[in-house]
């Protein structure tokens, strides 16, 4: 008897967990579920990245700042910031505590490939 009440309750689990599922893809856009951002602006996408990874050290003190929308469109068209994030030789990879996944590094470079939409 104990096996059919835990067949019946796993079985019972299993089902609601893909019917959450299966509402969880409904509801989310593909760029959403995938974490790919065809067209990121930089207040909506790129911004948070450049707070959250990079602008507590490079702030605005050093030569190469990263806190204005300026600051990121010039060093992501000279290349230095896209060389640093994605660890190609061109010096130390940025951030210091480990390279940046791709979903963030394919943002910026969607940024830059759709000229640098601001909003």
């Amino acid at each position: 008897m104990k096996t059919n009440y835990f067949k019946l309750s796993l079985i019972g689990i299993l089902f609601l967990g893909l019917i959450g599922l299966q509402y969880a893809c409904e509801s989310s856009t593909f760029e959403e579920a995938s974490g790919i951002v065809t067209n990121p602006s930089y207040n909506k996408n790129v911004k948070p990245i450049m707070t959250n990874n990079c602008t507590g050290c490079h702030n605005g003190v050093d030569e190469f700042s990263l806190l204005t929308y300026e600051d990121v469109k010039d060093n992501t068209q000279n290349g230095n910031l896209l060389c640093r994030i994605k660890g190609t030789a061109c010096g130390e990879i940025m951030p210091p505590t480990g390279k940046m996944n791709t979903t963030r590094i394919a943002i910026i470079e969607n940024w830059a490939a759709n000229n640098y939409p601001l909003d």
